[in-house]
């Protein structure tokens, strides 16, 4: 039997998000209902806010969330009710020609819920990343429950369903730092912030923070920063440099997802070092780079697209990491809110005041 629900949409572009009641319908084949406890306020639910990603509207905005499986459809055995999971917007199918090289982080047909969401009047919703969680109950595919250990605060793992698996992948998946390793990061909000934390946990002896606002440098250093640099006073090409005897990182890592960025850190590596794109950029940016230098530089160029990361093996495992204390995901964990507070974590995060709002239920 379908239910009721109170959830959060954004009804039109640029419009405020208002909490509406969403019906839930059962699950079918291959999907679960979950019951949320807590849903970070994620930069890609303001850019479906803003019309950035489609204009399928309304969406019931929403992804980076952990709960527990309530319910499942005909066929499910990977997760069962009862089980508490992260929600991941990547559920791999084991069949495209990526699952079958053995590459399913790269998976080409990933699943999300056969069913559509609606209002009361029927309207259907267009669920962000496929999962829609700013809501107390959600349906997605089963695939895209992944379980981890249920002692884990659900604030804290569900900032692996988007964010933070983004920058941390970015740095030891997508990057593949290394011990010893330099490494620079050009933009310090969550992702970039997460970044460090990764290159800190891959062993990076020398890790740079780029940013242009002295809050967020001084948090990237609580993350594992040894150096920072301004850029909004200091050339940070020259700056990286200088900081690595003149040779630039052997990883830089863009997240901010701008030519203007993006040129800076293909220049601030080393040669035959690694740039790592993990900021996204808008459909009308365009990149200008002089083909000879791309040509001798060397290296590598890279795209990370949420981390290159393999939920059931990445989800678990940083989970373990925070629990042993070698990872501190709380400290992403800003402040906790509830569902009336979203337009207003949208503004505080606009204006780079937190890191992430976590909506709990």
């Amino acid at each position: 039997m379908a239910q009721q629900v109170q959830g959060v949409i954004a009804p039109g572009k640029n419009e405020p998000v208002r909490v509406e009641t969403i019906v839930i319908p059962d699950p079918g084949p291959g999907e679960a209902v979950v019951k949320i406890q807590a849903c970070g306020v994620c930069h890609t639910d303001l850019h479906y806010k803003q019309g950035g990603i489609n204009d399928e509207f309304p969406f019931l905005l929403g992804h980076e969330a952990a709960g527990v499986v309530e319910s499942v459809g005909e066929g499910v055995t990977d997760v069962a009710p009862g089980d508490f999971v992260v929600l991941n917007w990547r559920a791999v199918c084991g069949q495209c020609r990526a699952c079958l090289r053995g590459r399913p982080w790269y998976c080409f047909d990933t699943h999300n819920a056969q069913q559509k969401m609606t209002l009361l009047d029927g309207t259907e919703l267009s669920p962000a990343l496929g999962i829609g969680a700013f809501a107390e109950k959600t349906l997605v595919a089963s695939g895209q429950c992944t379980k981890v250990d249920p002692e884990v605060s659900p604030a804290v793992a569900g900032l692996l369903g988007c964010g933070v698996m983004a920058g941390i992948g970015a740095a030891i998946n997508t990057g593949q730092v290394g011990r010893g390793d330099s490494v620079a990061v050009i933009g310090c909000g969550g992702v970039g912030d997460a970044a460090i934390a990764g290159a800190r946990l891959a062993g990076a002896a020398k890790i740079i923070a780029v940013d242009i606002d002295d809050r967020k440098l001084e948090t990237a250093k609580k993350m594992g920063a040894t150096h920072t640099v301004n850029s909004r006073s200091t050339d940070p090409v020259e700056a990286i440099r200088a900081l690595t005897d003149g040779n630039g990182a052997d990883v830089v890592i863009e997240a901010v997802g701008r030519p203007e960025t993006y040129q800076q850190a293909f220049y601030a590596r080393d040669l035959a070092g690694t740039v790592v794109l993990v900021g996204v950029p808008t459909p009308d940016m365009k990149l200008e780079l002089p083909l000879l230098d791309v040509f001798g530089r060397g290296g590598s160029l890279k795209s990370s697209w949420y981390g290159d990361c393999l939920p059931s093996r990445d989800f678990p495992m940083l989970v373990d990491l925070h629990q042993q204390g070698r990872l501190d995901l709380a400290a992403f964990v800003t402040e906790t809110i509830g569902l009336g507070d979203i337009e207003q974590a949208f503004a505080r995060m606009h204006d780079g005041d937190v890191l992430r709002s976590v909506v709990v239920f």
